[in-house]
This record gives C-alpha cells, structure tokens and sequence, in this order.
C-alpha cells in the first residue's frame, strides 16, 4: 500500500491553487488568479480576492483532479494555507478543506503559505538536503532560512524583512515609473534593454542578513521626481532597480551559505522568477561552489501544488492532523511547517 494522494489548496492572496501529490510527485494541480481584476487598482483588493476564492475553488480542484485522473474519493488527506494571508481568503480556503476532509473522512493538515513555498522546489529536485539555506523572496516576505527538515525540525530565521519586502519594492516602484501591476514582471520586462549600472540605487543594510527595501523605493521614488518635465528612461531605471534587489538577495544567501558551511541555496517565492535574481544567484553560486536550487517559474508564484507537498511531507512524517475545528492565522510567524491555530484549544498539543 502506497503513500496517500494528498489535495493541497492555496488561498491565501490572489491566487485560488489547488494540487495533487503523493509521495513527493506532482500528480496534478490547477491555479485560477484574480490578478486582473485588481490591476486597475494597483495592488490586491481583499473582498474581491475573497469572492473570486469562492467562485474559483470547485473548479479548481476539479481541474486538478482531471489533470491527474482521479477521483474525489481517490484523496487520502487534505492540506489547506491557514496563515500568513488576507483573512478572508484564507476562510475561504479553510472552508473547502474542511469540507472536503471531512466528507471524506480524511486528516487535515493547516500549513504555513511560506513553508509551501520552501517545499515546492521538492517536487521538482526531490528532498531537501539536511541543511540547506532557503531564500525566500514574495510580494510580502522576504526571509533567509537555516532549513534542517523542513517539517520535523524549528525554522531559523537568520534574516527577515524589516519594512517593504522585495515584492513590494518592485510593486511600488513599478508604479511610481508608469508601469502595470504586477510590478516583478513589469520591471523584469522593461529591465530587458536598460542599463543596470546607470542610476546608482543604495544596497540596503550591507553588514546584516536582515532585509529593508523602503529606501531603495524612496531613492527610485527621487530618481523618477528628478525627471519632472522630462521623458523617464523606465528601462534604464528598471535595471538599475532590478539590479540592486538581486545584489542584495544573493550577496546575502551565498555569505549566509559560506558562514554556516551550508552546500545547497533554495532560491522560492514569486521574486525567484525574476530573471537576474536567478541568473545572478547562478553566477554567484557556481563561483562559490554552491549548488543552486530554484523551482520552475510555475511552482515560484503561489500555487497549491506547493501547499500539497508540504502536507505529503508531513503525511510521510506520521505528524499529528489539524482538528476540524482549525483556524486561520493571518499575520503567522515562519515556525514549523505545520500551522494549527486554534488546535490547542481544541485539546490537541
């Protein structure tokens, strides 16, 4: 008898995800984004994000079902993002897993969005070594980690973000330059054919493996007021911008590596589809002889692909499952892989 299919569902932003995965295989998952529908406003509008949660998440998981040709019946345990997130799309979220675990009489597992992402570049090069240095760089967070295993073992945290994370930088900013949301990929496509050396944006907190960007946006900010009057280069500001992000990233990941006498990087989170992070993070990795390990661009960005790995995880692990009385935890701290608010209230350690 094999490892159970586990369903894995992601509602934590904009991103309504939901995937398939049995003993560290991908078997099939499906993402529905609301991401359109909130450009015109410039960034995530929670209510809207919730109702398009509601309307996505069957679809969703039909979709991935079909994918992997199987059944409802076929899933032996559901995990669900319970925190960090918008509230009300983590609700909607939890809903459905409950729903499902408990039709199905299955376990529930509550995990953590950025231990899901940490666990997506599993489905794709297989275990984590024991230990490895994880870069994680989203919208919201920016963290590197000292990663033992991944769902038996604390989290370090060796930095953190202080203030804007590196999402937020490219966002902000995109804006300030004229260009659409999302900023990540605005910036990554007008970057193309600018100059990354001519505007000389600061690196943030050179001597810490902690993380602040809100200077660098002010300093964009300036950049871009000191053209008033005259044409933006949005090119040359977007790969200078780009630029410094991906210094700071990496010159941190590769001495945190080199400090800790870590032989593995694991570069996740949507800011890891960035093409000069990544090509960066090579170049500097090879020349450290440090092996590179970063997800498909599919698996970057939120998915519930990601969401299932760590619940097949902890399935193999014999960890204990949420009670169906779980909560969410919207502003939840990166502990364990495992997040069950709420469980010790319903009695379970």
């Amino acid at each position: 008898m094999g490892y159970r299919i586990v369903l894995g569902i992601e509602s934590s932003c904009d991103e309504t995800g939901a995937g398939l995965v049995r003993d560290g295989r991908l078997l099939g998952h499906a993402l529905a984004s609301s991401m359109d529908e909130h450009a015109r406003f410039g960034g995530v509008v929670p209510e809207i994000a919730s109702r398009a949660h509601l309307q996505a998440l069957r679809p969703v998981v039909r979709q991935a079902l079909d994918e992997a040709g199987l059944r409802l019946s076929d899933i032996g345990a559901v995990a669900v993002t319970t925190g960090p997130g918008l509230s009300g799309a983590l609700q909607v979220g939890l809903a459905g897993a409950k729903g499902i675990a408990y039709a199905l009489g299955v376990p529930l597992y509550g995990v953590h969005h950025l231990a899901g992402h940490v666990a997506a570049d599993t489905l794709e090069h297989g275990p984590l070594p024991n230990p490895c240095m994880v870069l994680i760089v989203s919208g919201g967070h920016t963290s590197l980690l000292l990663v033992r295993d991944l769902v038996r073992d604390p989290i370090v945290h060796l930095g953190d973000t202080l203030d804007d994370a590196a999402g937020e930088c490219f966002d902000k900013v995109a804006r300030v330059f004229g260009l659409p949301y999302p900023g990540g990929p605005a910036v990554d496509r007008a970057a193309r054919v600018g100059n990354p050396g001519s505007v000389a944006f600061p690196r943030p907190l050179p001597g810490s493996y902690d993380f602040s960007f809100s200077g660098l946006k002010t300093a964009a900010a300036r950049w871009a007021e000191g053209h008033s009057g005259r044409e933006l280069p949005v090119a040359d500001g977007a790969a200078s911008l780009q630029e410094a992000i991906a210094d700071v990233l990496t010159r941190k990941a590769v001495a945190a590596c080199a400090e800790h006498g870590v032989g593995t990087l694991v570069v996740v989170g949507g800011v890891a589809a960035n093409s000069r992070v990544r090509s960066l993070a090579e170049e500097r990795c090879r020349a450290a002889g440090i092996e590179l390990r970063v997800p498909p661009l599919g698996l970057c960005t939120d998915n519930g692909a990601m969401i299932a790995a760590v619940g097949d995880l902890l399935v193999r692990a014999w960890a204990e499952p949420a009670p169906l009385n779980v909560s969410i935890d919207p502003s939840a701290p990166l502990e364990h892989a495992a997040l069950q608010p709420g469980a010790a209230l319903a009695g379970v350690a």
